[in-house]
């Protein structure tokens, strides 16, 4: 719906000289009349975005090359993660991990992950920044870190993610490592603006897409990707997300249908309950906390896949499941957890929920005022590391 609208034109993006002054000083109003809704994010996240950005103006990119582990299986360039639920067995402690499902292991080696969730909180907000304010320099600073990552031959990722999430003495990599990219998915949104303005050169776009290009391929192809798009719960609706963003980056209109078509006939067919309920995340050791993510990602998935033509808000089984029953289910307990119906989570059920964007783009969606305030009370920037792990989406003025 949204990923619809006409873009900004380049020359509302590069405001200069008297323009940007006057565009960084001047007060928005909180409400703007829209066809959907009334609410005006570039006003209600000004101070936050500017506050981020300009904390970021002087952070020097840091990427998978900055750090290795000798755990890995890969090279210098390739992403490398262990699975968090995963310890030392106490009674073969040299042997093969064991699971515990919902305790992440603090020893395991998370450089790689920490810099990839560093580089999605720094190039959208420093991204917002420039989209709201026109200056060039929190443009050119979001463009050195997407250089570092995706470009630059000495500290580019490589387009893969054949060794995330591995468990020692078991497995070197799994399918189940993608989700770790959903923290691309935004840096890819900003990407796309960025490249509206003159921060990269021609050769540099070029292979700036090419980069996800190749990660779709592998996405697409891969046994682990096929296996990440054939999971059931979470990590399968957090493919469809990524596959969807990046296909839209690259323009790559087969695979946003094939992911509008995986919507229909899978995700809500597979993951809602005819009371809007997601059984496959309730049924964890952390229900509340996957519950808010998946629904997180199912929502996303629709914000960047629907077109006039194929809303994704609005669609429903014969049987009434679809995203507004998901979320009419799920938001009397954003605003009052104590009637979560079932289990606590056995961690970090005391820092949610945090200020989800499924309340904001189903908000506008369906033009709903009381989503849209019970979105804007909620944290927008949690500090728990765990949250900021599973809040993907945080600089929403970049997508609606």
């Amino acid at each position: 719906m949204f990923a619809s609208r006409s873009p900004l034109s380049r020359r509302q993006f590069c405001l200069g000289g008297a323009s940007a002054a006057l565009a960084a000083t001047t007060p928005l109003p909180l409400f703007a009349k829209s066809p959907k809704g009334s609410i005006n994010v570039a006003a209600i996240d000004r101070a936050r975005i500017l506050r981020a950005a300009n904390g970021y103006l002087k952070a020097e990119p840091i990427t998978i090359t900055t750090s290795h582990s000798t755990r890995s299986a890969g090279g210098l360039h390739d992403y490398f993660s262990e699975g968090d639920y995963w310890w030392p067995d106490p009674q073969n402690p040299s042997g093969p991990y064991i699971r515990q499902d919902g305790f992440s292991n603090p020893d395991n080696f998370n450089d790689h992950r920490e810099a990839m969730v560093r580089l999605s909180l720094i190039v959208p907000a420093l991204t917002a920044a420039w989209k709201i304010t026109g200056q060039r320099r929190y443009a050119e600073q979001a463009a050195a870190h997407l250089r570092a990552w995706f470009i630059d031959p000495l500290s580019r990722m490589n387009p893969d993610l054949q060794y995330a999430q591995a468990i020692f003495g078991v497995t070197k990599g799994r399918g189940i490592g993608i989700i770790d990219t959903i923290h691309l998915v935004e840096p890819a949104r900003a990407a796309q603006l960025l490249l509206e303005s003159d921060v990269f050169s021609l050769d540099d776009s070029v292979k700036l897409r090419g980069w996800f290009a190749e990660y779709l391929h592998w996405l697409t192809t891969s046994k682990n990707g096929t296996e990440e798009r054939d999971a059931k719960n979470n990590h399968g609706t957090c493919w469809v997300m990524q596959v969807a963003e990046f296909a839209r980056f690259t323009s790559d209109a087969s695979l946003q249908q094939y992911c509008r078509d995986r919507f229909r006939t899978v995700l809500i067919p597979g993951q809602v309950a005819p009371n809007g309920s997601l059984p496959l995340e309730a049924t964890r050791t952390k229900p509340y906390g996957y519950s808010l993510f998946d629904l997180d990602i199912l929502v996303t998935i629709a914000q960047i896949l629907t077109t006039p033509s194929d809303n994704l808000f609005t669609f429903e089984l014969p049987d009434g499941r679809g995203l507004r029953k998901a979320v009419a289910y799920m938001e009397p307990f954003i605003a009052d957890k104590k009637f979560w119906p079932y289990p606590y989570d056995v961690q970090y059920f005391d820092d949610l929920p945090v200020r989800q964007p499924s309340l904001l783009f189903a908000g506008l969606a369906y033009d709903n005022p009381q989503y849209l305030a019970l979105w804007r009370s909620l944290d927008p920037d949690p500090k728990v590391p765990e949250i900021i792990r599973n809040y993907p989406i945080r600089q929403p003025i970049l997508w609606v």
